[in-house]
């Protein structure tokens, strides 16, 4: 299964008030290849939009005591646009064969991303996972509280 370990398949091009996220295809393990992923302290909604490949954008909300609140999933896929509320986290998953792009199409102060209790955890809630063939979400064994899986 999954054990949380952080590796970096993926890589970031920025320009001025925009960035692009491509995540190369594969697996650690049983995971699929993802970006560590942040939280925003922006106060505003940050949007994303897929240009190529596929993949899950996952989004997570914690409590207080940084447990998760809730866990929100999007499928990818080219053309796809997704908004990410205030104060949510979001991490990129490429479950695809190619890579997967992704442009962030609203400007965000990098002092404004905060990845340590990611980093802390070892990811989010869940761990986005191949079994059987299948997408599968994997309990990260880090938290105590785990949200039901809502999709958008």
């Amino acid at each position: 299964g999954a054990r949380g370990i952080i590796k970096g398949p993926y890589y970031l091009i920025k320009d001025k008030d925009q960035l692009i996220f491509v995540v190369a295809p594969g697996k650690n393990g049983s995971e699929y290849n993802k970006t560590i992923g942040f939280f925003s302290n922006f106060p505003g909604m940050q949007s994303y939009q897929c240009l190529y490949g596929q993949g899950i954008l996952v989004m997570q909300r914690n409590d207080e005591l940084e447990e998760a609140k809730e866990f929100k999933v999007v499928t990818l896929t080219a053309g796809r646009g997704v908004v990410v509320p205030a104060g949510w986290g979001m991490g990129l998953v490429n479950t695809g064969s190619n890579f997967l792009i992704v442009l962030r199409t609203s400007f965000l102060d990098e002092s404004l991303e905060d990845s340590s209790s990611i980093l802390e955890k070892q990811g989010f809630a869940y761990y986005v996972v191949e079994k059987k063939g299948e997408i599968a979400f994997e309990q990260n064994p880090n938290y105590s509280v785990y949200p039901q899986i809502s999709t958008e």
